[in-house]
């Protein structure tokens, strides 16, 4: 496994890699790093389906808000290494910020329509952080295919639109999303729970799963779905939501009455303490 922190040495180090092969595959799996089997899961689906696997580790400020974790958003190369050298990774970008952003950046993608809503509605210009810091990346590396976690199912909408309306040659493969053995979604943020705090979130796997039956078998329409699930989760005391919202995937457009959507979305935010948790669920609607 290589690790390099330039851009010109990534590029360098992927055509060393591909040698004469025009048909070689990269696949590639951008993260921020702190990894955990969620991401490994990326990993190894990339190490399956492509023959040269590419990591990024890279906490991109663009994405953070002026009252965001940036600075004390966990941190462990070393560990993470040894997480992707397990997993089959054949290079890992880690550039600082400086390689990234080495002036003022005047340029900046844009996604609208699946931004709006969820966490763009409480975290303005974080998806235009993410766009264009994943449309560099994409650049750089030039892969054919990319994994995304389903845990950010509203990111893998947003890569999707951008890929799509930009005529970007890369396939987007979205894979599930990982959890603990109680339901708890895999998250860097999990660190920062307490041990009450992180008994208390399981609420939000649990709502998950009653949603889904209230839906897909009950047939109960999504306003009152959305109900049920705010009255759950305030079960959890120490939880204070942030949204609860039922959802076109991968439109992300509200759930018009008489509709038959084919999937639709749960999705939910919900703070415990100082950690803002996102869970979600698709509902597969069949006929």
């Amino acid at each position: 496994m290589r690790v390099v922190k330039q851009i010109n040495e990534l590029r360098q180090t992927i055509k060393q890699l591909k040698g004469n092969q025009s048909d070689t595959s990269v696949g590639f799996v951008p993260t921020m790093g702190y990894l955990h089997a969620g991401h490994a899961s990326l990993m190894e689906a990339a190490r399956k389906q492509t023959d040269i696997v590419v990591l990024s580790i890279f906490v991109n400020p663009l994405q953070f808000g002026p009252n965001e974790d940036f600075d004390k958003y966990p941190r462990d190369h070393e560990r993470d290494l040894k997480l992707a050298e397990q997993a089959g990774v054949d290079i890992v970008f880690l550039p600082e910020v400086s390689e990234m952003y080495p002036r003022k950046i005047k340029t900046a993608v844009s996604v609208a329509g699946v931004t709006e809503r969820l966490c763009g509605a409480s975290r303005p210009g974080h998806f235009d952080g993410v766009a264009t810091v994943v449309s560099k990346l994409f650049n750089i590396v030039k892969p054919n295919k990319v994994f995304f976690g389903m845990k950010d199912a509203q990111q893998i909408a947003v890569i999707r639109q951008m890929v799509d309306d930009l005529n970007m040659d890369i396939t987007v493969v979205p894979c599930p999303t990982l959890r603990e053995e109680d339901g708890l979604a895999l998250s860097s943020r999990n660190v920062y729970l307490s041990a009450e705090e992180r008994k208390q979130a399981l609420v939000l796997s649990s709502s998950l799963r009653l949603a889904e039956q209230w839906i897909a078998t009950d047939r109960l329409p999504a306003d009152e779905v959305k109900e049920r699930v705010i009255r759950h989760i305030s079960e959890a005391p120490l939880g204070r939501i942030d949204y609860v919202e039922i959802l076109t995937y991968p439109g992300l457009e509200p759930v018009e009455s008489g509709a038959a959507p084919e999937s639709l979305i749960v999705a939910l935010a919900v703070k415990f303490g100082t950690t803002r948790l996102i869970d979600n669920v698709i509902v597969e609607m069949g006929s």
